[in-house]
């Protein structure tokens, strides 16, 4: 029970990587604000958990918006109090060519993966120097660190911007007790990727490159995120962990 008396909110929570992050803290204590841009789902997390025996609520959130923000830190404080842990995982894809690439597309990928990360930070963040501290998470990416890969030019831009930002928050935030740390996943199986690997050339080509031969599953990302949110990281901070089978190595 490592999370034990802590509370924390995880966006995009209603599926994937954001739930297994959900699911997890709340095993180990925490009460969970499950949020999402999709409300259904969100519940469907809270659901899960609850009836597992832990704490948790949903709350519809667009994290481009910082009145929903806002509102999604409302929600946690009228439910809990106090938020100790923020794991920013909201976060959206897309494959166009550079010279293709819409400008409606760019600011649909920046403001999910990197404004939202801003404005989740900054909102709850300032919750969180008030009331003592705490721990922030942003998801990041492998792709945010190593070398660029065709056709990703904003999502690129927004992961690696997202390791950077992890950096100066982590600066800016220490003198109030707020450790900021990003979670760089490799290639993991959730709904955003499920269809490309069901492609057997690309999953045959991108398991050649993981040295334990296997894509990353969401739960694989959550004993990385429960080190970052609990004390056990104390001196922990602008850091990013990545969790890739190895890719990276290579």
């Amino acid at each position: 029970m490592r999370l034990s008396g802590k509370n924390a909110v995880v966006t995009g929570a209603g599926s994937g990587i954001g739930r297994a992050l959900a699911a997890g803290f709340a095993r180990e204590g925490a009460g969970v604000v499950a949020a999402d841009v999709h409300a259904e789902t969100a519940e469907e997390t809270a659901a899960i958990i609850r009836e597992a025996g832990g704490r948790s609520i949903s709350v519809r959130v667009d994290v481009a918006q910082r009145a929903s923000v806002e509102q999604m830190l409302s929600a946690a404080l009228a439910e809990y109090g106090r938020v100790q842990v923020l794991a920013s995982n909201a976060g959206v894809s897309g494959g166009y060519h550079f010279l293709d690439l819409p400008e409606e597309e760019w600011d649909r990928v920046l403001g999910i993966n990197l404004k939202g990360q801003y404005l989740c930070g900054q909102v709850v963040g300032r919750h969180m120097a008030a009331a003592g501290g705490g721990s922030i998470i942003n998801t990041s990416s492998q792709l945010g660190e190593g070398a660029a890969t065709p056709s990703r030019a904003h999502y690129l831009a927004s992961k690696g911007g997202s390791r950077m930002l992890t950096r100066a928050m982590a600066v800016d935030l220490a003198s109030h007790g707020i450790r900021v740390n990003a979670l760089a996943p490799g290639l993991t199986e959730t709904n955003l990727t499920r269809e490309r690997l069901e492609e057997p050339e690309f999953r045959r080509w991108a398991l050649e490159r993981i040295p334990l031969g296997r894509p990353g599953q969401p739960d694989d990302l959550v004993g990385a995120a429960v080190f970052l949110a609990s004390d056990e990281s104390a001196y922990v901070t602008g850091s990013t962990l990545v969790v890739d089978g190895g890719y990276l190595a290579r």
